[in-house]
């Protein structure tokens, strides 16, 4: 039992390292992160129900995940292939297409929830 508190514990360790280094050297999860801020703000601002804040929670959750994991499916590609290869990139396309379609999603939801209290 002991032994499987450590490695839970160790693993949430390496989890939080990978948030952190996903903020520190990632332009695109540092460009996710300031929107989800600011969309947290709005959320204050506009008194969003607690439905909407679960949506915008799960929102921003699913775009930062995608994103983690397309920078993943970067790295491994450029590790593995550091010189351009047609294979590669569409690898890569495919993955920051993934995040193109949560995105998407993520401003229907924000319109959704905030243009009834802008307008």
């Amino acid at each position: 039992m002991i032994n499987f508190i450590k490695n839970r514990l160790h693993s949430i360790r390496y989890a939080c390292k990978g948030a952190y280094l996903l903020l520190k050297t990632e332009a695109s999860i540092q460009t996710q992160a300031s929107i989800a801020l600011i969309a947290t703000i709005a959320g204050f601002y506009y008194q969003i129900s607690p439905t909407e804040w679960i949506l915008q929670i799960l929102t921003i959750a699913l775009i930062m995940s995608i994103e983690g994991l397309n920078t993943a499916v970067e790295k491994i590609a450029d590790f593995i292939h550091p010189e351009h290869h047609y294979k590669i990139g569409f690898i890569k396309d495919i993955a920051a297409g993934a995040v193109w379609i949560s995105a998407i999603a993520a401003i229907i939801i924000g319109a959704i929830i905030y243009i009834p209290k802008i307008f």
